[in-house]
């Protein structure tokens, strides 16, 4: 049997945490809980789950979340955001698998609740991610934004857990714009470190385009008028990324950038 450190970053989350831990509390040996200096009661309601509390600044998604894998005590490490809970369907998967793992890494379906919709195109679903790994055969990368869990190496085998990771993650249009902010600004930041270019033509067609992919091909349109207001800030989410990388690049002394798909 295998024991699991269950990893959160959290600023501001007393709205959500509960409901986060309570569904990995029967499947997590240990909670770690990284806090960016919460100014509500995050950490009050974390601690009397017993989660373990650390408190790290925050500069990117990637190193926070890097340094609260480090602080778990164990080989396995289950990645969660504060805003995401588990299906009953996968904390089975979860302790079934925990008697004798058959991988050294474990895909797992994310599913987004839009506004109290749940979002079953646009490109957010299923999106499997690796969230459940051996700490010692897989790592986070170090992207700002959109980091995730790699294999180190070809020989990781990576399987897949049934059940879901239910995502709340908007409860409104409006908390969906705020995170284009944060995110388009780290993506941009992430491409210019990496040097990557930007040209005028994909800062013009590039969000139509992202529009069309998402709304049409990938079936943004069943989800009805959600699905458009996501498709349609799918779209300015990759404007406002394409102009920060072009400006920054520019007060940066380096000419054009642009950052890949």
């Amino acid at each position: 049997m295998i024991k699991i450190s269950a990893v959160i970053i959290t600023h501001n989350e007393e709205q959500n945490i509960a409901k986060c831990i309570e569904s990995i509390k029967d499947v997590a040996d240990e909670i770690i809980l990284v806090d960016s200096y919460s100014e509500d009661r995050t950490t009050d309601v974390a601690a009397r789950y017993g989660a373990k509390i650390f408190y790290h600044h925050f500069n990117d998604f990637g190193d926070q979340k890097a340094f609260a894998i480090a602080q778990a005590a164990h080989d396995w490490a289950l990645s969660i955001d504060a805003d995401e809970v588990l299906s009953p369907e996968l904390q089975a998967s979860i302790n079934n698998e925990k008697k004798m793992p058959h991988y050294d890494g474990y895909n797992i379906n994310i599913l987004a609740n839009y506004c109290g919709k749940w979002i079953r195109h646009c490109g957010w679903y299923p999106q499997p991610k690796l969230r459940m790994f051996n700490r010692h055969k897989c790592s986070i990368n170090s992207n700002k934004v959109h980091e995730s869990i790699v294999a180190n190496d070809k020989k990781v085998k990576v399987g897949f857990l049934d059940g879901n990771i239910l995502h709340y993650s908007y409860k409104s249009i409006s908390d969906h714009t705020k995170k284009i902010e944060l995110y388009s600004e780290l993506a941009a930041r992430n491409a210019i470190d990496r040097g990557e270019k930007m040209f005028l033509l994909k800062i013009l067609l590039g969000p139509t385009w992202k529009f069309i992919y998402n709304f049409v091909l990938r079936g943004g349109f069943l989800d009805g008028y959600l699905g458009y207001v996501i498709c349609k800030n799918i779209a300015y989410a990759g404007f406002i990324k394409y102009v920060k990388i072009k400006l920054y690049s520019q007060q940066h002394g380096i000419d054009n950038l642009q950052v890949s798909k």
